[in-house]
């Protein structure tokens, strides 16, 4: 892989670099420390091998969309590429320290989203809302208090009900730009509504 491939070149031969792939816990351990100490590519592609999958389900299951979870997941393997020589197999496992990179990149990604919609929120005049008959209004609360409880929610679901009230986009719309489908789209509103609504006191 060119992209891990310029940052330096192996800096000995590898024990391990033409054993068989065996992943068990000492092994992928082992493969780690020896990575640290040798830059071997193989030893990369090996650790790639065995752990991207199984990071993008995490990921994914944390509540990442895939294309999200496959982005941090280079960037996670990145990271073990350029810092592979701090890891100590005393203080975790091979694994533990993988998840962990991904796991912050991943808290990393949703603060940065956040951050992202509430300046968005923030640039919005809170006295104009889309007229949309069909969803509950929100137009006669207070902008602030309005602000505040959408902060309140899930991300995923302040991504909704930003696009549904602040841009005015149908459930058309937003399933096919975040590429998911209608039916998540309608859940996901119905249950931040619910979720307003008990936070605003039953206003909507």
């Amino acid at each position: 892989m060119d992209t891990f491939g310029s940052a330096s070149e192996p800096r000995g031969k590898s024990p391990n670099s033409s054993a068989p792939n065996n992943s068990a816990p000492d092994s992928i351990n082992q493969k780690l420390v020896d990575l640290g100490r040798y830059r071997d590519k193989r030893l990369f592609l090996a650790i790639y091998d065995h752990f991207a999958p199984r990071l993008k389900s995490y990921l994914v299951g944390r509540g990442a969309h895939s294309e999200i979870a496959e982005e941090l997941v280079q960037e996670a393997m990145l990271s073990v590429w350029r810092h592979s020589s701090t890891y100590n197999p005393d203080k975790a496992t091979a694994s533990t320290w993988i998840f962990r990179i991904a796991r912050n990149l991943w808290i990393d990604r949703m603060r940065r989203d956040k951050a992202h919609l509430l300046t968005s929120l923030d640039s919005c005049p809170t006295d104009l809302y889309p007229d949309l008959s069909f969803q509950p209004s929100l137009a006669p609360l207070d902008g602030d208090t309005l602000k505040s409880a959408i902060n309140n929610l899930p991300q995923q679901q302040a991504q909704l009900v930003y696009k549904v009230y602040y841009q005015g986009k149908t459930h058309r719309e937003i399933a096919d730009e975040c590429d998911i489908p209608l039916g998540s789209v309608k859940s996901g509103l119905r249950l931040a509504f619910g979720k307003l609504k008990n936070a605003l006191g039953g206003e909507l």
